[in-house]
């Protein structure tokens, strides 16, 4: 099936692609000729200037899609090619205000290390905050095409950002590139059954955390409903901190050495983030989830009819239990 169906695309893009381009000749042709009957000259001037249109299209289409000039990755920091390549990811990352050596003429493997370790710390602050916001979009979008729509342009907003940090230059094909390369490392996009349980297991412990078991006395009856939104909340966000530390680590790459050691090192990044957030969200969690039903039972209460002079017993003793609820729900909050 996939030997015949790639042939037979390329030929339908090959036939669409004439027709667009016969098309389009004919009807420059015909607008040319109609031009020639108002001025001798003014045809060839208009075919003129939509073949030059053309050409600025095309070489602007190529600076845009070309991609920039990348040397091998060295096989490790004591390899001969690391120079060459510690130079050239120098002239392509901007210097961190934060460098000691900002306007260093000699820009070596020593700056560029340097260097990263300044626009790693941005690159995790700007992933924290994104994963905190997704956190709260997951809790309480979940399941839904507007939650799922939210967190995939916030994960495409860091990828950008973090991509921004480490290249003074943005290139649409290497964005796409990294974005790529950051999502086929992502669990689930091959899916292995033997992955699930590492990316699992900080969620779990997240769950059995401290801060969310003093957050939940036992025989809360909000217990399964936060439960249920901090599972989804925290998904979201451990997912995000995986995409922004993945793409810091695709961008900070010198060696082979740490191509092969992103995935791990991104795991374990990941979960100590999710853990900071937790801790975070998890009270602003609690407390807006608990405002929220006392004040949705408040309003609840507020509609039981109020005792009357024809009402009957049962009417009187629901009424007096509703007002001595609301009495106590508006005190303990």
């Amino acid at each position: 099936m996939k030997k015949k169906t790639i042939p037979f695309l390329l030929a339908f893009l090959v036939a669409a692609l004439l027709l667009t381009a016969v098309f389009t000749f004919n009807q420059l042709n015909t607008a040319a000729n109609l031009l020639s009957t108002l001025h001798p000259y003014a045809g060839a001037a208009f075919l003129m200037l939509a073949a030059a249109s053309f050409l600025a299209l095309f070489f602007s289409a190529c600076q845009l899609f070309r991609m920039p000039r990348q040397p091998s990755l060295p096989e490790n920091d004591s390899s001969g090619a690391m120079e060459e390549y510690a130079r050239h990811s120098a002239e392509r990352m901007p210097a961190h205000p934060m460098h000691p050596e900002t306007n260093a003429e000699q820009k070596d493997l020593r700056w560029v290390k340097t260097n990263l370790k300044f626009l790693e710390v941005d690159a995790l602050a700007s992933t924290k905050e994104i994963a905190t916001k997704n956190f709260f979009v997951g809790a309480f979008a979940q399941n839904t095409s507007y939650g799922t729509t939210t967190s995939t342009l916030n994960m495409l907003k860091l990828t950008w950002r973090i991509y921004s940090l480490h290249h003074k230059e943005q290139n649409l094909r290497e964005f796409s590139s990294v974005l790529l390369g950051a999502y086929r490392l992502m669990p689930l996009s091959d899916f292995r059954k033997e992955e699930i349980p590492t990316h699992i297991k900080p969620i779990i412990q997240s769950a059995f955390s401290n801060t969310l078991s003093s957050l939940l006395p036992a025989g809360n009856l909000l217990a399964p409903l936060f439960l249920n939104l901090f599972m989804a909340g925290a998904t979201n966000a451990y997912l995000t901190c995986l995409v922004g530390i993945i793409t810091a680590r695709r961008c900070q790459m010198l060696s082979e050495e740490d191509h092969r050691e992103i995935v791990q090192q991104s795991t374990f990044e990941a979960a100590f983030m999710l853990k900071e957030i937790v801790r975070e969200c998890n009270p602003v969690l609690s407390v807006t989830i608990s405002n929220a039903v006392k004040k949705a039972g408040i309003e609840s209460l507020d509609t039981v009819t109020p005792p009357s002079a024809g009402s009957g017993i049962a009417q009187d003793i629901v009424s007096h239990l509703a007002s001595s609820i609301k009495h106590i729900m508006k005190e303990s909050s």
